[in-house]
């Protein structure tokens, strides 16, 4: 089922159950997606990779901006946004743990042949494409620059 029937199926449910939380959170992915659709004139439904990375963009708006309220001491609207992040995570595959982010890595590094910093952004590239969706860029940067410093 595409994203944007599975998002609807959602809402609805949410409506009926009335859970104001869990349709801000669909309603905004909806939104995300009708930008999506009109910005490239595409009317078609997105290819799973761009459903993925919309849904990864965010869940890493709303977790920024958790950061942000915590740091100015505003814990309820931090609370807010971490309720969303949940209710939008369901869109996204398992994420994978640092230690499997770990071994793909070595993998990839194995691969292209990597063995300086300056083999990052190669590495980085194809590890943001082989992981979309099962881990967060900011991971995978990390471990990246473990392994290859």
């Amino acid at each position: 089922m595409a994203l944007e029937q599975e998002v609807m199926q959602k809402m609805k449910e949410a409506m009926k159950a009335k859970d104001s939380v869990a349709l801000a959170s669909l309603r905004s992915i909806k939104n995300e997606i009708l930008k999506a659709k009109t910005a490239t004139s595409n009317k078609e439904d997105m290819d799973k990779t761009e459903e993925l990375k919309l849904v990864q963009r965010l869940v890493k708006q709303r977790k920024d901006s958790a950061d942000v309220y915590l740091e100015q001491n505003r814990k309820d609207l931090a609370d807010a946004e971490l309720a969303e992040v949940e209710v939008i995570e369901q869109f996204l595959p398992a994420q994978l743990s640092e230690e499997e982010v770990d071994k793909e890595v070595k993998a990839i590094i194995q691969e292209s042949g990597a063995t300086t910093m300056k083999d990052m952004g190669k590495v980085m590239g194809m590890a943001s494409q082989k992981l979309v969706g099962k881990a967060d860029g900011k991971t995978i940067s990390k471990i990246v620059k473990d392994n290859l410093s």
